[in-house]
């Protein structure tokens, strides 16, 4: 059976046709009756939302019922978010049901010491005599932009307002903490979420069974936040197979951090040169930072990738070009001298102080911005372009429109920084959509992660084949 069919399974997780909420009820604070609210009023999913609790009452407009059993016809996904005691009972009544996917939000297993993980064996043996998936246990759930589906526990107005904005990005995350905090960052970028998905204690779906299956959906990068891996031989094969982008940061590279993760999902130690290593030969991008989680994924959906590490920077304040200048090296990244032929084109355009590189030019109208773009981006020494400009008047807006369709002409990117407050850089990049880094550092960061993509994805095809 092909990677695609074996994983065909996820999609439910994701698009289910129907879903029960078990724990959800009208009790003040009531976590599942969050999900139930999140499907029927802010989503718009347009399947059947069922609750299950004690008092077979209905929650949130969805209809309820005292046990999974009592509901007519079949049942595509079960979110249990109960007291842990009692998950390992609800899992059993659902492969009774026949409901094969079940996404367990509760905490208090293998995390929680000896107890948590006689809960956690017993959900696994139910799984096994039924032949069911589960995603978890301690959890937050999925979120399908395209099919509408979020089944976040505690979900809000403000965090579903990401449906709004669908895109081709997924994520695969261990913490539900973290997910929020990108959610909350996509809304102030450009890039679109595409499908999220919490692992938790992956006592069956990992991230290696997720891999395979957003490489052959609409997804156009992974990225992860792992705090463990349990089986890295499979997580190698399915990044090795996959030529997207993955992305990914992992805690635990200390001591401290190793014992709090093993804390809070239940992961076993895991040697930090040993997952970078593994990284490099499966073509994993390793982030450097939580942030990077959001801000990255942008300069591979709307950039080119950079073929070479030759990196060419132009400013209108010559500190940036100095600043950059600095970035560039540690990051293995390069600035070319100039060809003479390049520095005569650029010698010819009014307003240049500087035609080596950096290129620093002073208050400049908007052709001599692109009579620059146009040269740099056209010289064979020259595989990518760092722009460090100030948006000091508005046409600086319109130039940097034109250079990103100028980057896809010339098959080369451009890392953009403007040189402002970090309120006016949002602004900017939600008004007219550019690419905008919020600082010199992420800028020359995105080349390196750019090129490093390039290098992974040349390795992956000259090992695969060209339509790998």
């Amino acid at each position: 059976m092909n990677v695609k069919l074996r994983n065909s399974f996820l999609e439910s997780f994701f698009n289910p046709s129907s879903v029960v909420v078990i724990g959800a009820s009208n009790s003040p604070f009531n976590l599942g009756a969050t999900i139930c609210k999140c499907l029927h009023e802010y989503t718009g999913y347009p399947h059947p939302v069922y609750a299950v609790n004690r008092k077979g009452e209905e929650v949130s407009g969805c209809p309820g019922f005292a046990s999974v059993r009592d509901i007519p016809g079949s049942v595509d996904l079960a979110v249990i978010i109960t007291p842990a005691a009692v998950v390992p009972q609800f899992v059993r009544d659902c492969g009774e049901k026949g409901i094969r996917n079940i996404i367990i939000e509760s905490a208090g297993f293998s995390e929680q010491g000896a107890e948590g993980k006689k809960l956690q064996a017993e959900i696994s043996d139910a799984v096994r005599r039924h032949g069911m998936h589960v995603m978890g246990p301690n959890c937050l759930g999925v979120l399908d932009n395209h099919a509408k589906f979020c089944c976040f526990y505690g979900a809000y107005k403000e965090i579903v307002d990401v449906f709004t904005k669908a895109g081709s990005v997924s994520y695969i995350i261990q913490s539900g903490g973290v997910g929020v905090v990108i959610l909350e960052s996509i809304m102030d970028d450009i890039v679109g979420l595409n499908k999220m998905v919490s692992i938790g204690n992956k006592s069956d779906v990992d991230e290696a069974d997720l891999i395979d299956y957003f490489s052959h959906d609409n997804t156009s990068v992974i990225a992860m936040y792992l705090e463990n891996v349990a089986n890295g031989g499979k997580l190698m094969e399915a990044a090795q197979r996959s030529r997207k982008p993955i992305l990914a940061f992992k805690s635990g590279r200390t001591e401290e951090g190793t014992a709090a993760a093993l804390s809070h999902t239940a992961g076993m130690a895991n040697n930090d040169a040993v997952f970078d290593s593994a990284c490099r030969q499966a073509g994993i991008i390793r982030l450097k930072s939580i942030s990077e989680l959001h801000s990255m994924p942008k300069m591979l959906t709307e950039m080119p990738l950079m073929t070479g590490n030759r990196v060419a920077v132009f400013t209108n304040s010559g500190a940036f070009g100095s600043i950059t200048a600095d970035l560039l090296v540690p990051a293995g990244l390069k600035m070319p001298r100039l060809e003479d032929a390049t520095r005569e084109r650029l010698g010819r355009i009014g307003g240049v102080f500087n035609i080596n590189n950096p290129v620093d030019i002073g208050p400049a109208p908007p052709q001599t911005y692109l009579d620059i773009f146009e040269v740099l981006l056209g010289a064979g020494e020259v595989d990518g372009l760092l722009l460090a400009s100030s948006i000091w008047r508005d046409f600086i807006i319109d130039v940097m429109k034109e250079l990103v369709k100028m980057c896809k002409q010339y098959h080369k990117p451009a890392a953009i920084y403007t040189p402002n407050s970090v309120t006016r850089i949002l602004s900017a990049r939600r008004q007219h959509g550019l690419p905008l880094f919020e600082s010199p550092e992420e800028a020359v960061r995105a080349l390196a992660v750019s090129h490093e993509q390039f290098r992974y994805r040349r390795r992956k095809e000259e090992l695969h084949g060209a339509d790998h």
